[in-house]
């Protein structure tokens, strides 16, 4: 700072302050005429009774920090008495620039020597400048300006003390030792007030540290990052660490680009990449004020000058205003608006603050100054005066708020001048209050608060007016601020009050997503569309009972999604797509986990047509279709089968957990695709083998579907029951390709590749699961069965399970030819003749045999307790078996348990035991749909997700579980009854 000035503390006109009260008043002075025993100057002020004496005693009385000072260091005082003012802060700042230089230039001091110079300059210049500020002999501009070059002149010293240590000890090579931070491409860049220079009395420093690993100065550029940060821990115990002599400036390094997760110094090109594609409008805020202070300055406004397009975009970006009062809401409340209370009120944070004039001014700096280069200035005062000029702002408007702003940075000084304490807040008493008016000159506290209460509704009114959407921006039940680095209190109560158990936890893993760690919040479009969303999809997580599981499963879900910009804009545009992904993530965790792991699947929920169209096999066909149309080869189309196979399944399940289709028609849906999976496959499959073993003469292979997948019953979870048949010309021995196989080694190749091609896991994950347990001679049996052999089975060796088995047999794809032939077979045995009463008796020994051997875990487990699923599908299959001839039990095709029951049942059961059966099948089949949608494993209550709950009671038209448990209780009995009657009737 040049100045032509020279203020003394003599030019002190009259007395300008008061003295906090007598009894310290009285202390303060005995405090002085001790100093005067050997101060000179100080016993001269004594002597006579002016203004400069009454302006000691009353800043001594006042400020407890001051009057340490001077009792501690009187020839502080002294000095400060005796010659200009500008000359002795000069001295000091030099002093403290060149402390890393020995007095006579011909040794290095050492680290201690460096901390000591450094905290007694800051001591000097703290002492000089309040005394000047009290005075009102400096301006509060001047005051912050000074201190302002005095962090410089530490930071820099610091710096190149640390540089030459280095040096010296080896671990770096200096271009110049005599000036070592040019060309180190080591940069310090000062931000927020330092940046501006503007720093309060009792500030802290926000420093902001990159390197450039190719400088040239260190002789293994790859150990960059590990080297300076260490320099950077030094750097913060040079300037902060209290010792004897006090500190210099506590030191903030968290304004670097994501500092939960980088080093305390960045190299340049990371930072510049982080800023490029992943910086948020609050950063872009800070860098307006930034400002190269220390290490290599030329480097430092390179890096600056390279993030001009950064902070300053080309176009007018209303957009930030929503951020930017994010971050004021984060910082304060800005709720309510009763009464200012001066006492308790935070001149800083508070509202009418300095910061919403910061912010005032920083906004409209984002918005404007990518088209108007002269609005790009760093100090308040100046910038304000700049968008008066552009005419942005109204001169008065300006004028109004460059007053309020040293007024309040003026009373902010005085509430630190008292004890060096880094407070904004104005103190909860009046004894205190007082104090802070008479250090500000006022004659009482009345006057002091009326004219602080005229400043803080003039910076109200106007930063009320720049962010009229300020509803809109702010939560109904209080805040919902994610931007920065630290926890809003006030969040953390939104968040607990919304249902959330862990808001400190919820609060990080929100924060981690607005600081563009995931790749889908990486753009700033999608964060901010993340933003406004935010609200809705929060109040929707908190309704879901267990709020921390749900946002930690979304969590999971946007940490694997490739991109959020599309999703946010749909979720914020669409109420009904916001409300089923808090579902999914709430109430189905199986779901939550595959659109984690798989996010492709989640592409489907954007079709708007999902709901209204079924999902029926000609629906899939059509679709599967397309999706396989540009495979090129064998790979390719199994990769496109497991995608298909895992988005529809997904899908199907959705449709399901909305209620547009009900668990009958979810089981049709399962099988009707892994109809068109297997056939797909299969096809695949053929044309490999031939490729490699050929075609078998006369072969001919179909695939029969058994179990739930023959019945088209199968749930989400469920995997599918497969014979594979063949059959070929006796004449031939061997298939005719280049690696010929016999008929034995070429049908079992392609059974098993078929499994392989449905079941094996890849990157896509499987296409269904195969079971072939139910295989002719089970696991013992061959997996690939010849016609005449399940023929030969079936009629003479098969066993009363087998055939309730095959009562199910459906066949899915292969050969048309050998698909008849096998329904004939099937008809055929289905049709004999039976003994009933034998049936009906080995029916009743496998229940009572899988009822000892696996019995059931809890009344939800509703394939295995008395009277449940399997009970039910054991009494359809009894009528399907014993049913006369020429009835609907003839026919091939599988037929679902439901159909079987109700055409059958009508002639062998009474109505009403059928129409009880019919209901437990519907509620079983919906709640076990439901939970295997839902969850992986059995159905707890007391550890399952809240959502589901709901959901389960929602089925079953129940008010709450406990009624739930009461009905399926309650038909399970009846379905037990039945199944007694039917099948044991001697007990």
């Amino acid at each position: 700072m040049v100045t032509d000035k020279a203020t003394r503390l003599g030019d002190l006109g009259s007395a300008i302050l008061k003295p906090f009260n007598q009894t310290e008043a009285r202390a303060a002075l005995a405090a002085l005429k001790e100093m005067a025993a050997d101060q000179s100057a100080i016993a001269e002020v004594l002597a006579q009774d002016g203004p400069l004496k009454s302006f000691l005693v009353a800043a001594f009385s006042l400020s407890p920090f001051l009057k340490e000072i001077a009792h501690l260091h009187p020839q502080l005082l002294n000095a400060a008495l005796s010659a200009p003012l500008e000359e002795q802060l000069e001295a000091a700042v030099e002093r403290a620039r060149t402390a890393w230089r020995s007095e006579d230039g011909s040794s290095v001091p050492s680290e201690a020597a460096v901390m000591a110079s450094l905290r007694k300059a800051k001591r000097e210049v703290a002492f000089l400048l309040a005394l000047a500020d009290l005075g009102k002999l400096f301006s509060p501009r001047e005051t912050t300006a000074w201190l302002s070059r005095l962090a410089d002149a530490a930071v820099a010293a610091a710096i190149d003390h640390l540089l030459l240590a280095s040096h010296l000890a080896g671990r770096l090579t200096l271009d110049d030792p005599e000036q070592p931070s040019t060309g180190s491409g080591l940069i310090v860049i000062g931000m927020g007030k330092l940046g501006s220079g503007e720093l309060n009395y009792s500030s802290d420093i926000d420093i902001v540290v990159f390197f450039d690993p190719d400088a040239g100065i260190l002789a293994d550029p790859m150990e960059a990052s590990e080297f300076y940060g260490r320099m950077m821990r030094r750097l913060v115990r040079i300037l902060q660490e209290r010792t004897g002599d006090g500190y210099v400036f506590r030191t903030d390094l968290r304004l670097r680009p994501d500092p939960g997760s980088t080093p305390l110094a960045v190299s340049v090109e990371a930072g510049l990449i982080y800023y490029e594609g992943r910086g948020q409008n609050w950063e872009r805020a800070a860098y307006i004020k930034a400002r190269p202070m220390a290490g290599d300055l030329a480097a430092g406004e390179v890096f600056l000058r390279q993030l001009v397009p950064f902070v300053f975009r080309k176009y007018l970006d209303y957009a930030a205003i929503a951020d930017i009062h994010s971050i004021k809401r984060q910082i304060h409340a800005h709720k309510g608006h009763g009464a200012i209370a001066v006492k308790g009120h935070d001149v800083k944070l508070g509202r009418g603050g300095i910061r919403e004039i910061e912010f005032f001014v920083q906004t409209q700096q984002l918005i404007a100054g990518g088209r108007m280069p002269s609005l790009r200035i760093r100090q308040t005062e100046e910038a304000l005066r700049a968008l008066a000029e552009a005419h942005w702002i109204k001169p008065k408007i300006a004028e109004e708020l460059i007053d309020a702003y040293w007024f309040l940075r003026d009373t902010e000084h005085r509430i630190q001048m008292v004890r060096d304490e880094q407070l904004h807040r104005l103190p909860e008493t009046e004894a205190e209050l007082k104090r802070i008016a008479y250090l500000a000159g006022f004659d009482d506290t009345a006057g002091f608060a009326a004219r602080l209460e005229t400043v803080l509704r003039t910076v109200e009114q106007r930063y009320a007016e720049l962010f009229e959407q300020e509803a809109k921006l702010s939560h109904g039940d209080g805040n919902l601020v994610f931007t920065g680095q630290n926890d809003d209190p006030e969040t953390l109560k939104t968040l607990a009050a919304l249902g959330f158990e862990r808001p400190a936890d919820m609060s990080r893993v929100i924060r981690t997503w607005h600081n563009g760690r995931y790749r889908a919040t990486q753009s700033v479009e999608a964060r901010e569309r993340l933003t406004a969303v935010m609200p809705d999809l929060l109040t929707a997580f908190g309704r879901s009972k267990r709020a921390d599981e749900a946002l930690l499963r979304f969590d999971g879900f946007l940490k694997a999604l490739p991109a959020g910009i599309q999703l946010f804009s749909l979720l914020g545009n669409n109420p009904g797509l916001l409300s089923l992904l808090v579902t999914i993530m709430s109430a189905a965790p199986r779901l939550a986990d595959i659109i984690a792991a798989r996010p492709h699947v989640f592409d489907g929920m954007l079709d708007p047509g999902l709901m209204a169209e079924l999902p029926t096999k000609p629906y899939l066909g059509e679709r599967l279709s397309g999706f396989l149309g540009g495979a090129r080869h064998y790979e390719e189309t199994l990769d496109r089968l497991r995608i298909f196979a895992a988005e529809q399944r997904f899908l199907i399940g959705i449709r399901l957990l909305t209620g547009a289709i009900d668990g009958g028609q979810a089981g049709r849906a399962f099988a009707d695709l892994a109809d068109l999976m297997i056939s797909e496959a299969f096809a695949a499959v053929l044309a490999e083998v031939a490729q490699t073993n050929g075609h078998f003469p006369g072969g001919r292979v179909a695939v029969m579907g058994m179990g739930k997948l023959g019945s088209h019953e199968l749930t989400a979870g469920s995997d599918v029951d497969l014979i594979l048949l063949y059959d070929h010309s006796a004449e031939a021995l061997e298939s005719d390709g280049p690696k010929p196989l016999d008929a034995g080694r070429y049908f079992t190749r392609l059974t098993q590749r078929l499994i392989a091609a449905l079941s094996a896991p890849m990157a896509e994950g499987v296409i269904f699961e195969v079971d072939m347990r139910l295989r002719p001679s089970g696991n013992k049996g061959p997996v690939a069965t010849r016609i005449n052999a399940f023929r030969k089975y079936q009629q003479e060796e098969a066993w009363t399970w087998e055939h309730m088995a095959l009562t199910r047999a459906r066949m899915i794809c292969g050969d048309d030819s050998l698909i008849e032939e096998a329904q004939e077979v099937i008809a055929g045995v289905l049709a004999a003749p039976r003994d009933q009463e034998r049936i009906a008796t080995d029916v009743a020994k496998m229940r009572k045999l899988i009822e000892t051997e696996k019995p059931p875990r809890d009344i939800w487990d509703l394939k295995l307790i008395p009277g449940g699923l399997i009970d039910l599908e054991f009494l359809a299959q009894y009528l399907r078996l014993v049913a006369p001839v020429g009835t609907e039990a003839a026919s091939p095709a599988g037929t679902r348990t439901a159909d079987a029951l109700a055409s059958l049942g009508r002639d062998r059961l009474d109505p009403n035991d059928v129409d009880a059966c019919l209901k437990a099948l519907a509620l079983f089949t919906d709640l076990s749909q439901m939970i295997r949608l839902c969850i992986d494993g059995p159905f707890d209550p007391k550890d399952v997700p809240a959502g589901l709950t709901e959901f389960l009671c929602r089925v079953a038209d129940c008010p709450d579980l406990k009624s739930l448990e009461s009905e399926v209780r309650r038909l399970s009995k009846a379905v037990r009854k039945v199944f007694d009657k039917t099948l044991r009737p001697a007990s």
